[in-house]
């Protein structure tokens, strides 16, 4: 990817096209049109990879992708983030709003595990969370999310509104606290977290990424991370024999309605890279004099 985006920053000012009138539709389709020939470079310089980024992409993905952008190009862009416990998909989907943000393009970023239905009752009840999922309770399954909430202010969003979104306490209580956060109807709003994908709200999208990881790394990367933040290992390791078993029912299936699966093992540098040479071809055009 080195070579690629070099090959392409020693272009000086003079080889730039000249930029085409976004307002129009043959603008628009002249953007569609290049921005598809690049895009499939980058494809086919990542498949040549010791390790690639991307796993896969559906064939109907980028040219549908550009085909919204010419006719509906005053649309919010959704794009939902999601993949198993430890994936990486948390550090891919900040990433992507670092880059974003440094092209001075407005983003929001909504958690999606803020839409856990609140289990307060059930914690008091049994005790503890870790008690509550020892009894059997499948904290995962789509039906303890607020999914109809979900949809209707992804929706709203993506209408252009801005809308209220309810936090989810991570302090073991259940807790969670409707209406309390405000998010911004900006132009690209991204959405992680596993309930992305369940019905109704994957329609939503207009870029579906999941984020497939082995179950070696991922394992290894949750441990770590129970480690560090002091919990207790027996508890972590019923906890990841949990989320596994929760992940191979809620979560795999959708690779199935996913339009891109990324490497979560991929060097995030290299991700990096990417995004970063995606912005470059975006933006290689000189105004007309």
């Amino acid at each position: 990817m080195n070579a690629l985006i070099s090959k392409i920053e020693t272009h000086s000012k003079d080889e730039k096209i000249q930029k085409p009138n976004f307002n129009t539709k043959i603008g628009r389709e002249f953007l569609a049109f290049y921005l598809q020939t690049k895009f499939k470079q980058i494809l086919n310089f990542d498949s040549k990879q010791d390790v690639k980024l991307f796993n896969s992409v559906k064939d109907d993905f980028i040219p549908n992708f550009l085909n919204r952008l010419v006719n509906s190009p005053d649309k919010k862009i959704l794009i939902g983030i999601t993949g198993e416990s430890a994936s990486g998909k948390s550090t891919i989907c900040n990433k992507i709003t670092e880059k974003i943000e440094s092209m001075n393009m407005p983003i929001s970023i909504i958690n999606a595990d803020n839409y856990f239905r609140d289990i307060s009752d059930l914690i008091k009840k049994y005790g503890s969370f870790d008690k509550l999922r020892d009894m059997g309770h499948d904290v995962d399954a789509p039906e303890n999310f607020l999914l109809d909430h979900l949809y209707n202010q992804a929706l709203e969003l993506k209408e252009g509104r801005d809308v209220k979104i309810p936090k989810y306490l991570t302090n073991g209580t259940g807790v969670s606290v409707l209406d309390t956060t405000l998010v911004k109807s900006n132009k690209i709003i991204v959405i992680e977290g596993m309930a992305t994908m369940f019905e109704p709200v994957r329609d939503l999208f207009d870029i579906k990424i999941y984020v497939d990881t082995t179950k070696k790394t991922r394992r290894k990367r949750f441990l770590n991370r129970a480690e560090s933040r002091n919990q207790d290992m027996e508890n972590a390791l019923k906890h990841w024999n949990y989320i596994e078993e929760a992940g191979k029912k809620y979560i795999q299936p959708a690779m199935e309605f996913s339009d891109i699966i990324i490497n979560g093992e991929a060097d995030i540098e290299y991700f990096v890279q990417v995004v970063e040479f995606i912005n470059h071809i975006t933006n290689s055009f000189q105004n007309p004099e």
